[in-house]
This record gives structure tokens, sequence and C-alpha cells, in this order.
């Protein structure tokens, strides 16, 4: 059976010490990556990723996820290939399609229904393989010649078919997780689900039942690459508490009104109990729905780190 990894998604940066202390304590608790999201007003992903990498010596970086019509493929492959070099191939790639609809209309970027969306993503894979896999543009290869310049290309070489850094696909929908199937290295099963019939951004908590479906759909669409996949969840909330239950019932009744108790205990994106409880719940979800790759929010990371050092 996969063996666990563990990441911790940045929400802030409160000040530059605070970013490199919270780095370091994550990669003592073991973490193996620090991953950054693409919102507005949130930092930007890049630099916080080489930042992350540099005040660490093994800790990972990546995104979860890149809003994929944010970016130019172009420009987006500058980005990846110079942030693997600079980071030794410690990079991993989280790419999505999007579901704020206000940081679109912010950004003066269209909003485009969720099946053109999740096919620019698909297309931008694809054109980041073939950037990947080439030598380069020809328009520059004089320059590159006159002056001895080394092509920008990534380190790694094990994502995007062979050609670039691991790739994660993160989503819900059918359309997004199919691609996650078809091309990704690891896929991330969202722990947030859109509400059916509300504004896009209104979210709901995932429950058990959703996961299972999901990782489901995953496995019917991955055929045999399934064996090869590492599967991902990104969850909303540790707490640590001697009474689960009542825990529970709090967050039922104050923030997951959609939600029973039991449903709320039994989801795969919160963490809830004793450090030892946290971790069977971590077993057990590796068991039913093959979640190997545990991402929580930042402000539970030191909640979860002592539960790291019990699954080591």
């Amino acid at each position: 059976m996969r063996g666990f990894r563990f990441g911790f998604n940045f929400f802030d940066i409160k000040s530059r010490q605070d970013f490199i202390d919270q780095c370091r304590r994550g990669e003592r608790y073991g973490y193996d990556v620090a991953m950054v999201p693409d919102h507005l007003g949130s930092p930007a992903p890049f630099p916080t990723m080489v930042a992350a990498a540099e005040a660490t010596e093994r800790l990972r970086v990546g995104s979860l996820v890149l809003n994929v019509p944010f970016w130019n493929p172009h420009l987006l492959a500058r980005e990846i290939a110079s942030v693997d070099r600079l980071t030794g191939g410690r990079l991993e790639v989280g790419l999505g399609a999007g579901h704020m609809k206000w940081e679109f209309d912010a950004a003066g970027i269209p909003w485009e229904p969720f099946g053109a969306r999740a096919a620019r993503m698909e297309d931008t894979i694809e054109e980041l393989g073939r950037l990947f896999a080439s030598s380069g543009y020809e328009e520059r290869a004089a320059v590159n010649e006159f002056y001895g310049l080394a092509g920008l290309e990534p380190v790694q070489r094990t994502g995007f078919g062979g050609s670039g850094p691991p790739l994660l696909v993160g989503g819900t929908g059918d359309r997004v997780l199919r691609v996650a199937a078809e091309r990704a290295d690891i896929v991330a099963v969202a722990g947030t689900y859109q509400a059916e019939g509300r504004p896009p951004g209104t979210l709901l908590l995932g429950t058990a039942e959703q996961a299972e479906e999901r990782v489901a759909f995953v496995r019917e669409r991955a055929g045999e690459r399934f064996g090869g996949i590492e599967l991902s969840a990104l969850v909303q909330q540790v707490r640590v508490t001697g009474d689960r239950r009542a825990a529970a019932q709090e967050l039922a009744a104050k923030h997951l009104p959609h939600m029973s108790v039991e449903q709320v205990l039994d989801t795969p994106f919160l963490l809830l109990g004793t450090e030892e409880q946290i971790a069977e719940q971590l077993l057990a979800g590796r068991e039913r729905f093959g979640f190997t790759n545990i991402t929580v929010h930042a402000p539970f990371m030191d909640a979860l780190g002592p539960v790291i050092e019990r699954l080591r």
C-alpha cells in the first residue's frame, strides 16, 4: 500500500520571518510539500514556492491549484520551468479550471461556462507538455548559441508525458476528473462542491459518499493507469479534541447545516478527535478511499503535525 505524503496550503504571509519559520516548522513535523493556491488576495504562487524551497532543505513545493484561465500557456511554461530549476527539481504543478466568478470579474478575465474552462485546462496541459518536450523557441536559437545560454527546461521529467514536473489536477466535476484520470500523476479530490442552483463559488463540504463516488469515477476513467495515480484530499479543518462527537455537533449546527452529525464524523475532509483518533481516521480513509496525499490549510498545520509523527 502506498505511504502517506502530507502537505499544507498557504493562506497568507504575515511577514518574511513568520513565513520562514512556518516552512521550517512544517519540515520538522514531517510535511512533504508546501502548496500555494491561486486566488486574488492570496500570495502569488510562484515566488511563494521559490521562497518556501529556499527556506527549507527537502520540502517540495507546489500549487493547489493554479487557476488555468488566468494563465497563458507559454508564460505558464516559463514560470514552471524557472521554478523547477530554482528549486532543484522540487516542484509539483497543480492545475484546476477555476470556480470563483468574482475573481474573473475583478481581474477583467471573461467568465466562461464550466465546460469551456475544463477544455481550456485540458488544452493547457497538452500545450505545456509540448513546450516542455521541445528544444525551445527557434527564434532564440541564435541568441542562445552566441551567449552560450542554457535552454529553459524543467529539471524533472516525470509529468506531462515525461517532459515536466509531476502534474496534479484537482476538482470534483466529471470533466476535470476525467482529464485528471487520463493525464495527472496526482488526482486531488476537492473537499468542497459547488452548491447546485447557487451562484458560482457557493461551496458545500463533501460527504464520504461523494468522495467514494468521485474516486470510483477516477478509477473507471483511469483504467490501467489507476495503480500509478496518487489520490489526494484537501482537508478543510483539523480539530484536536477529546470529544469528537461534540466537535461534530458544533460544526453541523454552526457551519454545515446540509450535513448530519454522522456525516460530519464520516467525511474525509474533516479531521476531528484526539491525535490517535485522527491517525486512525487517516488510516481508515486510506483503506476506504485510497487517499494517501493529505493536504491541510496552513492554520491547521500545527494541529496535524504531531499526527504525522505517529504515522511515519
